[in-house]
């Protein structure tokens, strides 16, 4: 009898001590709301960050190769990128896109 009193005692320490919550693991917000606010979710990226890289985005959208700005128009029209895929997207463009001039 007195085994099962000091093994349940010993059961009760152990339990206690591996789920004790601590102040620290209370310390983050985040174990009463874990969900953030749409507004504070990209708080942490700064604004001007944000724009250089859209700026640079847009400066490799201009300084494309013209096969890069072919290959893509061809892609958006069906057709045309059916006939890439045996032809070659460069055979391609000029059969649909080669007699068009501009201006």
């Amino acid at each position: 009898m007195r085994t099962l009193i000091i093994l349940t005692l010993l059961a009760v320490l152990v339990m206690a001590a591996t789920c004790y919550e601590s102040h620290e693991s209370m310390e983050s917000h985040e174990y009463l709301n874990p969900f953030l606010n749409r507004r504070r979710a990209n708080d942490f990226i700064q604004a001007d960050m944000r724009l250089r890289a859209i700026a640079q985005e847009r400066i490799r959208e201009r300084s494309k190769a013209p096969q890069e700005h072919q290959r893509e128009l061809c892609e958006d029209h069906y057709p045309c990128e059916l006939y890439a895929f045996r032809h070659g997207y460069a055979a391609a463009y000029k059969h649909y896109f080669g007699r068009r001039r501009t201006k």
